[in-house]
């Protein structure tokens, strides 16, 4: 399978550049994953389309303000993305002008008030560094950090709010788990009054969500690793839903890779922790999502592959095409869309 199968043309002007005002209001393309019928509708329609005893499955990583910019002990500018922190002060970066980072290279940034050495010379542009600074980390990255948005962004993020979940929770993502940008906390409150569980886990998204795939056989990839975490509790619900035969509809690619992650033969999954690496491209057979909410992805992405597995290339094509056809926004900032077992008759 070729990276060139999962290529299409997209508009510039179909790029969301900015969030909508009120988080619902973005658009929902409905998707039978088996047929490939589509329902056209507004996110905030979501609840129509959901039923008693669903559980929906949300990534609770909140984005940390990773993009650094100092200067190297010789003067030049250097920019760093935090990508996770491997164990105490070290953190794996993805670091520009990398060529120019050696082991023993200190950055400086605030005039000391952050100072990273590197440690370690990984591959493309990866670097691990060690940090020195006085106070709390997150806070020390509060004031010297901003918010690291894609580069097909080019407006200004007025409120960083808006690149978070309103359910974020652990520190550590890179970027957002977008497809959870839609919700507002008092619609997931309505659709728990609907009788619909929410159980969260956590996936910091890093290079292995977010980098493009450079090789020309898909199966040549090798995914970056992303830390993972599911709860007993988690575990608990998901595994009674599915011995009760209830859906489980993850929010998001990374939500799915997770569960992907930890899952049983039988659907079920573990309480469990720790670093995956899981591509997920077509053929794949899903052993605990029934259903997928997520955004419209980047051509010849990691993502749009994952997606194309969940229901087939073809449909997936057929359904991008629509979209572009019906002007809906793409990528971060963009509409959703909702993959499912049937649609409403």
């Amino acid at each position: 399978m070729k990276t060139k199968d999962f290529t299409y043309t997209l508009p510039k002007d179909l790029i969301a550049q900015t969030p909508l005002e009120t988080r619902t209001d973005s658009r929902l393309l409905v998707l039978n994953k088996s047929t490939g019928a589509m329902n056209h509708t507004k996110f905030n329609q979501l609840h129509t389309y959901l039923k008693e005893g669903d559980v929906l499955v949300l990534n609770d990583t909140s984005v940390i303000p990773a993009r650094l910019i100092g200067k190297k002990d010789t003067g030049a500018v250097i920019e760093v993305l935090l990508l996770h922190q491997k164990e105490g002060n070290i953190w794996e970066c993805l670091t520009k002008k990398a060529k120019k980072i050696k082991v023993g290279s200190t950055i400086s940034f605030a005039y000391g008030e952050l100072t990273m050495e590197c440690v370690g010379v990984k591959e493309k542009g990866i670097r691990l560094f060690e940090l020195t600074y006085e106070g709390i980390l997150y806070e020390v990255l509060n004031r010297l950090g901003s918010t690291p948005l894609p580069p097909y962004i080019h407006e200004k993020l007025e409120d960083n709010n808006r690149y978070q979940t309103v359910y974020n929770k652990q520190k550590g993502s890179a970027a957002a788990p977008t497809a959870g940008l839609h919700f507002t906390k008092s619609y997931l409150k309505k659709l728990q009054t609907m009788g619909i569980t929410l159980a969260y886990v956590t996936l910091h998204v890093g290079l292995g969500t977010f980098r493009p795939v450079s090789v020309e056989d898909v199966t040549s990839h090798v995914m970056h690793e992303e830390y993972y975490s599911v709860s007993k509790n988690t575990a608990d619900i998901i595994n009674t839903a599915k011995e009760e035969g209830r859906r489980i509809i993850a929010v998001g690619t990374t939500s799915l890779r997770t569960l992907e992650t930890v899952s049983k033969k039988d659907g079920t999954i573990r309480e469990e922790s720790g670093w995956s690496r899981l591509f997920i491209y077509p053929p794949y057979t899903f052993k605990t999502v029934d259903s997928l909410l997520t955004n419209f992805h980047l051509p010849e992405s990691t993502l749009l592959m994952l997606v194309s597995a969940f229901v087939t290339k073809d449909i997936i094509m057929r359904t991008y095409d629509e979209a572009i056809k019906e002007r809906y926004r793409f990528f971060s900032f963009g509409d959703a869309m909702f993959i499912t077992d049937a649609l409403k008759s």
